[in-house]
Parts: structure tokens; C-alpha cells; sequence
């Protein structure tokens, strides 16, 4: 009876909500930083052969086990495989999705302040030394990141106690149309600029003698980690899923959406970045102190700046609305409470370590934890641990745990499709992913030098 009366999505809400929940910080930050310092087209096009033949089969995955189950994390877990322990990955999910929200809120906190910042017109004028410097105070600051730290926390956990309809679903709709305008508005002109188009070439143009191992492996680890993989998210929206969608198409519209929203973000930048003569591998200081540098230096660069700021706010919100979800799920079915108290009591947990991860920056920057501070810790323990370990574990159930029949009835929708990938699927599921996910894991930690990489 539960079953039948968990709350779906609608068909374009699935969409949306598993759109928001992959496209994020990692689209619009990491994807353009790591496109520049990894020789631009040559990245892309592995990048997006990982898409296709990692990502999306896992993903596939991970909607399959939610919808089959209609459960949080771990119950999906526990469900298909009662008295055993694979309820455990379920559980690393919903762990991990708490230590990602304790970091990842803080840099979400910083667009709120950069939105103020263009507001107030701020970057006009400024040198590179300026905003750095602006960066800098700001965020090694006591008090300033705590408190947009907390309103981006509490306004996460408002729309997630609305619920799955009214709170998530209609939040991502909303939300999702308006990050697709505000990047394309700003793709537009980007390449509109004088010399844009050696940008697009940067982006476009394979450049084959760089892909080497180590772009190999970073378009895997980018490609896992931008798709929401191995932290939960993905089982959780599955479990709102109706049993009549096509979860396959669903998840390959997902797929598409998330690499599109990394493509653009990257047509908005690239091309305003060599229009100026910018080295484009800046690293993560691509967005904070590099844009705003460029933004200065346009015509009507105030518009733009507000643009993108509020840009980068949405995709972090949709983020974070995923990742409180999937603890809010797993407190309401496991511990059987109301999802306003699992939701606020969440939201006080994650921003004690928000406050924590964004002291490590600044007046606990001497402190560290095995040779990390707050914030670089529970980035370290998710990317290179947790999320890599749970999408070998996911892949690993699917292939292997999980009865052949009983996937080609789910992907199926009991017979209402056709699914003519599905050995295709199960030997991705088996053998490739875990592997490809076990060498971004030994990348992560280092060790991929013990197998010649």
C-alpha cells in the first residue's frame, strides 16, 4: 500500500528534477577549468564518450533501483536484497550526501555574495590584484560566508519542506528553463565578442596528441561526478519515477540536458576569455576572479556579471534541493518522522559543518584533520572515496545481484518499451563501469602510478 501511494513526478518534472540535480557547480565551475587546463576539444570529446558509455549506464542504474523498490538510498537497498548488507551502499550515499552538502553549501554561499557584489556594480574598474584580493578577504572572512552560507541552507530546506510536488518539482521546473535562457543569452554574447571565435576553436577543435591517461582519467572522474553518480540522488528521484515513464529515455534526456548546460557554460566563457587575452587554464578561480575581471572590461559587463551570478546560484540551488533530499527521504522512511523535522534537522547538521568548512578557510586555516582542513576534507572523503566506492557497488548490483528478468521488466516498464541495450547494458553494468570507476577511484587517491599511468 505504501508503494502505491508514494508521490510521482510528473514526466517533464522527472526531467527537471534529475536535470537540477546533475547540472550544478561542477557545469559551470569545475567542467570549463578542467576543459582549460586539459587542451579544450580534446577533453571534450573524451569527456562525452565517458557520458555515453559510463555515466549514462550507471545512471540507468540508479533510477532502476529507486523505482524498483520506491524507497530511499538505503531502504532500495534493503528492499532488493533483504538480510544482506547491501543496504550499507544505500547508507554511504546518504552519508555522502551530508559531507558534500557541508562543503558545497559554502561555495553556494559565495554566489549570493557575487550576485550582490554585480548588484552593486562592484567590478567595475577592479584589476585582476583587485579581485583576487576581493576573493580572498571575502572568503576567508569569519562571519560574511557563514551568513550566505546559512540563507542559501535555509532556503534549500524551505523548498525541500514543500515537498516532492510542491516543493522540488515545481522549484526545478521553474528554475531549470531559467538557467537554459540566462547561458544561452550569455553564450550569445560571448562569441559575439571580438576574437570570440578562437574560443569556440579552443573548445571544438580536437587537439589529439593531448589526450593522454591523465586527461583520460580526469574526463571519467568529471563525467561520474557532474551526473550526480554514487551520492544517492539518482535512487532517490528514480523512487518518484512513475512506473509508466521510460526511465531509459529519461535518463539519456538527463544525460544530454547536463553535458549541453557544460558545453554552454563553457561557449559563455572561453570565447570572452581569449577575446581578452586570458590564459584559459586558470584553474578554479576561473569563475570568482577571472570572470569578474572580464565582466569589468565589457560593454554593459554589469547586466552580464548579474546574469551569471544569479546563473551560477540556480544551478547550485538544484543541487543542493538533490542532495537534502535524498537524507530528508532516508530520515522520514527509516526513522519515521515528519519531513519538516527531518528537513530542519538536516539543515542544522549541514550547516555545522558549513560553518566548519568555511572557518577551515580562514581563521581555522592552520587547523587540519590527516593533513586537511574542514572543507578540503569532506571534498576529499566524498569525490576520491564515497561516491567512486558506491558507483562500483551500484554497477555491481545491477549486473550481478539484481535478476536479469527483473531489470528488463523495470527499464521495460513491464513490456510497454523496447530495450534492445540490455546486454549491452548488463555488460557496461558488470564489468566496464566498475572498472573505469575503480581507476578514477585509484586516481583520485594517487595510485594509479602503480599501474603505469
Amino acid at each position: 500500500m505504501a508503494k502505491k501511494e508514494r508521490i510521482n513526478f510528473s514526466k517533464i518534472g522527472a526531467i527537471a528534477a534529475a536535470t537540477g540535480s546533475a547540472v550544478g557547480l561542477g557545469n559551470i565551475w569545475r567542467f570549463p577549468y578542467l576543459l582549460g587546463e586539459s587542451g579544450g576539444g580534446a577533453f571534450l570529446l573524451v569527456y562525452i564518450l565517458c557520458v555515453v558509455f559510463l555515466g549514462l549506464p550507471v545512471m540507468i542504474s540508479e533510477f532502476s533501483i529507486g523505482r524498483m523498490a520506491q524507497a530511499n538510498a538505503a531502504g532500495s537497498f534493503r528492499t532488493l536484497a533483504p538480510k544482506s548488507k547491501w543496504w550499507l551502499v544505500g547508507l554511504m550515499g546518504v552519508i555522502s550526501a551530508f559531507l558534500i552538502l557541508g562543503f558545497y553549501v559554502v561555495v553556494s554561499g559565495w554566489t549570493l555574495e557575487y550576485i550582490v557584489q554585480a548588484l552593486s556594480n562592484k567590478f567595475a574598474n577592479a584589476s585582476t590584484a583587485q579581485l583576487n584580493q576581493v576573493f580572498t578577504d571575502f572568503s576567508t572572512n569569519t562571519y560574511r560566508p557563514v551568513g550566505w552560507m546559512l540563507l542559501f541552507t535555509a532556503l534549500t530546506c524551505f523548498i525541500i519542506i514543500a515537498g516532492v510536488k510542491n516543493g522540488i518539482e515545481k522549484s526545478t521546473k521553474l528554475m531549470m528553463p531559467l538557467l537554459f535562457l540566462i547561458i544561452i543569452i550569455l553564450g550569445i554574447r560571448s562569441i559575439t565578442l571580438p576574437t570570440g571565435t578562437e574560443g569556440l576553436k579552443f573548445l571544438f577543435k580536437a587537439d589529439f596528441g593531448k589526450i593522454n591517461s591523465e586527461v583520460i582519467l580526469s574526463a571519467m572522474g568529471q563525467a561520474f561526478f557532474s551526473l550526480s553518480l554514487g551520492m544517492g540522488c539518482l535512487i532517490t528521484y528514480g523512487s518518484y519515477i512513475n512506473k509508466d515513464n521510460n526511465l531509459s529515455s529519461t535518463a539519456l534526456q538527463v544525460t544530454i540536458f547536463d553535458t549541453l548546460v557544460a558545453v554552454l557554460a563553457s561557449i559563455a566563457i572561453f570565447p570572452a576569455v581569449f577575446s581578452f587575452g586570458i590564459n584559459p587554464a586558470q584553474g578554479p578561480e576561473l569563475v570568482f576572479i577571472t570572470l569578474p575581471n572580464i565582466f569589468s572590461r565589457l560593454h554593459g559587463g554589469y547586466i552580464w556579471a548579474v546574469m551569471f551570478f544569479v546563473l551560477l546560484a540556480l544551478a547550485s540551488l538544484t543541487s543542493t534541493i538533490s542532495l537534502l533530499e535524498v537524507i530528508v527521504a532516508f530520515l522520514t522512511e527509516e526513522l519515521h518522522i515528519s519531513r519538516a523535522k527531518a528537513a530542519i534537522v538536516s539543515s542544522l547538521g549541514i550547516a555545522l559543518l558549513g560553518i566548519l568548512s568555511s572557518f577551515s578557510l580562514g581563521i581555522w586555516k592552520d587547523f587540519s584533520l590527516f593533513g586537511y582542513g574542514f572543507f578540503a576534507l569532506f571534498d576529499s572523503i566524498t569525490s576520491k572515496i564515497l561516491m567512486p566506492v558506491g558507483g562500483i557497488f551500484i554497477s555491481l548490483f545491477v549486473g550481478w545481484r539484481i535478476d536479469k528478468q527483473k531489470i528488463l521488466l523495470e527499464l521495460s516498464s513491464n513490456g510497454k518499451y523496447k530495450i534492445p541495450f540490455l546486454n549491452i547494458f548488463l555488460l557496461i553494468t558488470r564489468y566496464l563501469a566498475p572498472l573505469a570507476i575503480l581507476l578514477v577511484l585509484l586516481n583520485q587517491l594517487g595510485l594509479t602510478k602503480w599501474l603505469g599511468f
